[in-house]
């Protein structure tokens, strides 16, 4: 039996920062196939290129702890993200200003 099969337990990237457990029923060379059981309605099968898969566990606990921690991670970036998303909301403005400065000085020395 592959590793592919042992371990049908995957998370799906959702959004940024955030991972979706996804239960892998079948797969091909180049596709996968199952369901996402923490859905309230489970439908039919969805299928995506493996590309789609950010990692693999053998059980769906496995994969539940690692997209926390993952989560965890990713929060000790915010303070960051956030300063950096200040500097450049700071940037845009100052080079708004500058570009709108020199139009009207462009117009008063016409």
């Amino acid at each position: 039996m592959s590793e592919r099969v042992e371990r049908p337990w995957a998370l799906m990237r959702h959004h940024a920062g955030w991972a979706d457990v996804f239960h892998i029923e079948s797969e091909s060379a180049d596709s996968i196939s199952g369901f996402y059981p923490d859905r309230e309605t489970v439908g039919p099968p969805v299928s995506y290129s493996v590309r789609a898969v950010l990692a693999r566990f053998p059980t769906l606990e496995a994969a539940r702890a690692a997209r926390e921690g993952a989560v965890a991670e990713w929060r000790k970036h915010d303070a960051g993200v956030r300063d950096a998303e200040t500097k450049l909301r700071e940037a845009e403005k100052a080079r708004e200003d500058a570009w709108l400065k020199c139009l009207h000085e462009a117009a008063r020395a016409s």
